[in-house]
């Protein structure tokens, strides 16, 4: 029958052996720490970005090169020349086109709704 005493007996490190294993649980606790402190950073920051992200973000509703916020309409107003008959008007990107007459002549008015003006002012002619 094996005897416990004799095995839990350690025989005592000479002292170079036993400075060495004090540097090494030495080593082991400041790289444990430097691992904790590193990883409740981490741990700060995600709960940081977390609590600074809004509630809801604003939807839009992307529409050609320009995004409209989807709990408000986008307001602007084309300010076409007095007299100007519209004819036809038509819808491409984030252009409107305006067709129609101004004091006889066909004319064109392409207003952008991304700046909020008329970019371009056509006069049509036949060539005659």
């Amino acid at each position: 029958m094996p005897q416990p005493e004799i095995e839990e007996q350690e025989q005592p490190l000479d002292p170079a052996m036993e400075r060495i294993r004090r540097k090494m649980v030495l080593l082991q606790l400041v790289s444990g720490g430097i691992l904790f402190v590193c990883f409740m950073a981490v741990l700060a920051a995600v709960v940081y970005k977390v609590a600074q992200r809004p509630a809801q973000p604003p939807a839009t509703v992307a529409s050609g090169s320009f995004a409209v916020p989807a709990d408000h309409p986008l307001a602007a107003t084309a300010a076409l020349p007095g007299g100007f008959n519209i004819q036809d008007v038509s819808l491409s990107g984030s252009q409107l086109v305006f067709y129609g007459l101004l004091d006889g002549d066909q004319k064109v008015f392409i207003f952008d709704l991304t700046v909020g003006r008329i970019v371009a002012d056509v006069t049509v002619s036949t060539g005659q």
